[in-house]
């Protein structure tokens, strides 16, 4: 199981990111890291992606006045 760097993740957030004690304690780990650029999110909605949902799941369907 890894180990946290607490002492480094600490300086980064109180020091680097210039939060205070009760903001670093109140955030995930998760989000520490993500905040710090080195988490990774779900990926950026593309174009094509929105144009997919989009014919999947129409405003509107044929013949409704909606």
């Amino acid at each position: 199981m890894a180990r946290f760097d607490w002492p480094g993740l600490m300086r980064a957030g109180l020091l680097g990111l210039r939060l205070r004690p009760a903001e670093f304690w109140a955030l995930t780990p998760a989000e520490l890291l993500l905040m710090l650029g080195q988490g990774s999110g779900p990926a950026p909605l593309s174009r094509a992606r929105l144009d997919e949902l989009a014919r999947a799941f129409p405003d509107k369907t044929e013949g409704s006045d909606e």
